[in-house]
């Protein structure tokens, strides 16, 4: 499997009383298809699986799978704090023939570079499928390094990918020059364009949920037209979302985006809490300019 594109990890809808929006999930799902995304995560952060249970977050699964069908890839995250609860959701993921599952760090345990390869191997073998990695010590605790790498692509051919979102350039770099065979995703938003630049093909961005053709214009920019000068430009003017989705309420940020292009998201699990009034005028203004600026760098090509 080519990891190439826009993979977009979906939000989750939420009704009045907190209940899941299978409805408004799925017009998310078709939104994200329209819009001409490359691929869609279901289970990732910014879908809030840490606060679903199993249950539910097994009926997503399934959802997504019935309505995406073979139209776009299908990632299904693995998250969990216990090794035996990711690997069920492996085995769910091979069950509904997703295309490929992402697997990150326990949080909280703390484990070894020994001990988080085998966690991410018993993974691997409960689903048999493509692995994209996900290295987030900022959730985690826990960092992936050459220890980890060595173990897993030794064991396994399935860890083809991996959403790097350290933050840190030496791990972008030291990934791109001693594991070639471990294509790189940005995971990290404002060092999009960096990852570009080394070689990274695909781009795991929460912010695609409401400006799919915006993030798609960047990857296009510098993946396929390989035009650095105008990649520079659009990333430029992407970076005031970037520093607000980083100002402390980033799903909520997330779902109020959606909100302002039609969709439906609803509010956000505890202890999360919603934006404040002043906090989506705020948004909203960083938002339309950052749409009529991308507009004029491309000519209105997103």
């Amino acid at each position: 499997m080519q990891f190439e594109g826009i993979y977009t990890p979906a939000i989750t809808p939420l009704k009045a009383d907190g209940s899941i929006d299978h409805a408004a999930f799925t017009e998310v799902l078709e939104y994200l298809i329209e819009q001409g995304v490359h691929g869609i995560i279901i289970a990732g952060s910014t879908g809030e699986y840490y606060a679903h249970t199993a249950q539910e977050r097994c009926e997503l699964a399934t959802l997504a799978r019935q309505v995406i069908g073979g139209r776009r890839q299908l990632i299904i995250g693995t998250g969990a704090i216990r090794t035996e609860e990711s690997v069920e959701y492996a085995k769910l993921a091979r069950e509904l023939k997703a295309d490929a599952i992402l697997v990150g760090t326990p949080p909280y345990a703390l484990p070894t570079e020994q001990e988080n390869a085998a966690h991410a191997l018993a993974i691997d073998q409960a689903a048999g499928l493509p692995v994209m990695l996900y290295n987030y010590p900022g959730r985690m605790n826990q960092s992936m390094g050459r220890e980890f790498f060595d173990i897993v692509t030794q064991r396994s051919k399935n860890f083809v990918a991996i959403k790097e979102s350290s933050g840190q350039t030496g791990q972008l770099h030291m990934l791109a020059r001693e594991y070639p065979d471990i294509s790189l995703s940005c995971g990290w938003d404002d060092q999009a364009l960096e990852f570009f630049a080394w070689g990274a093909k695909s781009w795991v961005c929460a912010g695609s949920n409401f400006l799919p053709k915006e993030h798609i214009a960047l990857y296009r920019a510098c993946v396929v037209d390989k035009d650095f000068d105008q990649g520079r430009r659009i990333m430029s003017a992407m970076m005031g979302l970037m520093d607000n989705l980083e100002g402390g309420k980033f799903v909520q940020s997330i779902k109020h985006g959606c909100a302002l292009v039609g969709l439906r998201p609803g509010g956000v699990r505890a202890p999360l809490q919603s934006l404040t009034p002043a906090e989506q005028a705020t948004l909203q203004g960083v938002v339309t300019q950052l749409k009529a600026e991308v507009a004029a760098i491309t000519g209105g090509r997103n």
